[in-house]
């Protein structure tokens, strides 16, 4: 057992009121994220502070090989906070406006008829939070939602859209009454439904619009294929006006015996960031309410949509039997025309290749795709993208042109792509023997059937395992690859034995998962990973913990410095304001003084503040401090390994993996990473800044960045920082 009990800060009274972590150890005890740890409870914050305090008093009771830290959560003497946050009054007037994009502002609305709208959706609220919970509720719950947004956002665009209002207040007094009976016929209904589920990602209410066939509940030993149909770009389609249009709109597709689905992807995002995990989350609820074959699931798309489906057919085929884009865009910098004198920094080129599909080519030979255009459509470039893509592969890619047509489809034309997609779900995903590819350009992206990319020997690079089957083996040929996990499934086996680069190995029996390493050209099975290196779902930048479950945690403290934690508060509330407005959703968010031992193991933390002003980001200091910690910040000073700035006019943004939770990120003062102005097109809604970033607050936050960038950079395989990657 190990105990902490230490400060970074002897200039602040803490005594009477340190919580302590302790870490119960054990075999595994070096892996931080299998320690168990505890929440010791403080002294009442009406103590007063002694006249002396040690700092940096350590009682160690036991330590297991590499040892364990346990951080400290710190609160300071009342006298330091007996007038409550000073974020809170710093908010309003301080701020720089900065302009949205997204949604555009609408209509007045007569404040009577705001106000009863209100008391409605208040009055159904509350009735409906009186509920025992139940499965339909967010079916009621994004209606509710909806009619709140378009009320609180302003997103009634002309006086027919009061309609919209009125129509979904009954319909969810309707559903409202139904679940107080114990019902939900809408569940079990066919033709146009529109439901709802909660997102893992910040716990908000999402919608969806379904097509069903007429007959799907009556025959339960059928399952049916699934059409995944991405929407076009609406600005003003927020949640009101999707919701309503499928409730009313059958859609591009309608094929027969299966059924469709439109995800909303949080609008307006091009299907990136928490609009990917939408889809996925979309996909998921159908599968697991409606009777479907995952072995057959299309991806289709037009637009914005075809846009979606081109990096996620590329991103997660291993989804989809097959895929169909219309239109959209492959990749940045030739869909905006920009010349090299006209790029933006290196490092925002760099995070070109996330979402730049031809980085990811190989990963479309996995299963039948084809590709739309119409003959007069300038989007028709994504597609010559591709082509060019494919040709440097040795391929060609299916491609079909409206004849005649501008930014829309030849109905012939997509009678043959939808002759090809059924052909596809005909056969089902491949499986056995079929060879397979994965080219990646990040970590998230690097996986498919039972083979892991874990590791590239250069980051942001082309990096390719290809694995077909020879002779009664696999053989696995790499590019750029330094580590391979080996997914043991039982319906897609992988063997005992396995060559991978001219390397013959043994795969051990009994392991739901096998490491592979490579040391000077030579492959080996190893017990054991680095437990600190970039990694699938673990590997930055900042805007990748966006995709996953986060919780914001913000401070109840101050920092030593005014200017800083006026920056705090005013891109703590852009952040609060646009996830809602862009993300369509409200976050979920704790003050540094209620954040639990499961909060860190369940989701990555986003923390505002500093070390002074923010007791967990002190506590993950103060634990991270004693492993390989890259990051140091104190009254004097924020430094990123040898690069620093002074701490009263510099702000320190990053991601880490916790050292607490080693299997989640944290990250520091910032939200995602393209602002108000990407948002005129979805292909620069992209990250903007990679692992971490020292701010300065001599410019004010704009609709571009947070403040002048003063030093950014890439931490390297390690998590460490790199001169080659830092600007």
């Amino acid at each position: 057992m190990v105990e902490i009990l230490d400060t970074k800060f002897s200039n602040v009274c803490f005594t009477p009121m340190i919580q302590f972590l302790t870490f119960a150890s054990g075999s595994d005890s070096h892996l931080l994220g299998k320690a168990t740890w505890h929440l010791a409870t403080p002294r009442s914050s009406a103590q007063a502070c002694p006249t002396q305090f040690s700092p940096g008093r350590l009682i160690w009771q036991r330590i297991w090989l590499c040892g364990i830290l346990a951080g400290i959560l710190s609160l300071a003497c009342p006298s330091e906070r007996a007038a409550g946050p000073r974020l809170a009054a710093q908010t309003p007037q301080a701020c720089a406006e900065i302009q949205r994009q997204l949604p555009p502002e609408g209509i007045a609305v007569p404040p009577e008829q705001l106000a009863a709208w209100h008391r409605q959706i208040a009055s159904l609220q509350a009735k409906l939070d009186a509920l025992p919970t139940s499965p339909s509720a967010p079916d009621v719950q994004i209606l509710l939602k909806a009619c709140r947004y378009a009320l609180d956002i302003h997103e009634l665009y002309q006086t027919k859209d009061f309609a919209k209002v009125d129509r979904l207040v009954d319909l969810a007094a309707e559903r409202l009454t139904a679940i107080e009976a114990g019902q939900s016929p809408w569940a079990t209904g066919s033709g146009l439904q529109v439901r709802g589920f909660t997102s893992a990602i910040d716990g908000s209410a999402q919608p969806l619009g379904l097509v069903l066939p007429e007959d799907w509940a009556t025959d339960s030993q059928r399952s049916l294929p699934l059409y995944v149909w991405l929407h076009g770009r609406g600005d003003k389609s927020t949640d009101l006006h999707f919701i309503c249009e499928r409730l009313d709109k059958t859609g591009q597709i309608a094929p027969a015996n299966a059924i469709v689905v439109h995800p909303f992807g949080r609008q307006c995002i091009g299907f990136k960031s928490a609009g990917e995990t939408d889809v996925m989350e979309a996909i998921d609820f159908v599968c697991e309410n409606y009777p479907v074959d995952r072995e057959r699931i299309v991806l289709m798309g037009f637009s914005m949509g075809g846009a979606g489906v081109w990096h996620l057919a590329a991103h997660y085929g291993e989804r989809f039997a097959a895929a169909s884009p219309g239109a959209g865009f492959a990749e940045t910098s030739r869909y905006q025309r920009l010349k090299p004198e006209h790029f933006p920094p290196r490092y925002e080129q760099i995070l070109w290749s996330i979402y730049d599909v031809p980085g990811y080519t190989r990963n479309l030979f996995n299963f039948p795709f084809v590709a739309y255009s119409g003959e007069l459509d300038k989007q028709i470039q994504a597609a010559q993208v591709m082509e060019e893509a494919f040709a440097a592969e040795g391929r060609q890619l299916p491609h079909l042109i409206g004849p005649g047509m501008g930014h829309k489809y030849h109905p012939d034309t997509l009678a043959e792509i939808l002759r090809r997609m059924h052909s596809a779900v005909e056969q089902g995903r491949g499986r056995g023997q079929q060879p397979f590819s994965i080219q990646s350009q990040h970590p998230r992206y690097s996986s498919f059937r039972w083979l892991v990319i874990d590791g590239a020997e250069q980051q942001y690079a082309d990096t390719r395992a290809d694995a077909s089957f020879v002779d009664s083996h696999w053989h696995v040929t790499t590019k750029n690859v330094s580590r391979l996990r080996l997914r043991i499934l039982e319906d897609d086996p992988i063997g005992s034995e396995m060559i991978v680069d001219d390397n013959q190995l043994q795969l051990p029996s009994g392991e739901a998962e096998l490491l592979l390493t490579r040391e000077a050209d030579q492959w080996r099975v190893v017990d054991e990973l680095p437990e600190l290196r970039k990694r699938p779902r673990l590997s930055g930048p900042i805007d990748d913990a966006f995709i996953d479950p986060f919780l914001v945690v913000v401070p109840s403290g101050q920092s030593a410095h005014p200017a800083v934690d006026q920056w705090v508060a005013c891109e703590l509330e852009n952040f609060k304001t646009r996830w809602r407005d862009l993300f369509r959703g409200d976050l979920r968010i704790k003050s540094d003084q209620d954040v639990t031992p499961e909060d860190m193991q369940r989701y990555h933390l986003i923390l505002w503040g500093t070390p002074h002003s923010n007791r967990v980001i002190n506590a993950l200091f103060t634990a991270g401090e004693q492993q390989v910690w890259p990051l140091q910040w104190n009254t004097e000073s924020a430094r990123v390994g040898q690069w620093n700035a002074s701490a009263d006019q510099n702000v320190l943004l990053a991601i880490y993996p916790n050292p607490l939770a080693n299997h989640r990120y944290i990250v520091l003062n910032s939200g995602p990473t393209f602002r108000q102005a990407h948002d005129r097109t979805n292909s620069l809604q992209n990250p903007h800044l990679p692992d971490w970033a020292i701010i300065g607050l001599d410019q004010p936050p704009s609709d571009t960045l947070p403040g002048r960038v003063v030093h950014t950079g890439f931490f390297d395989d390690a998590w460490q920082p790199s001169v080659p990657w830092t600007w």
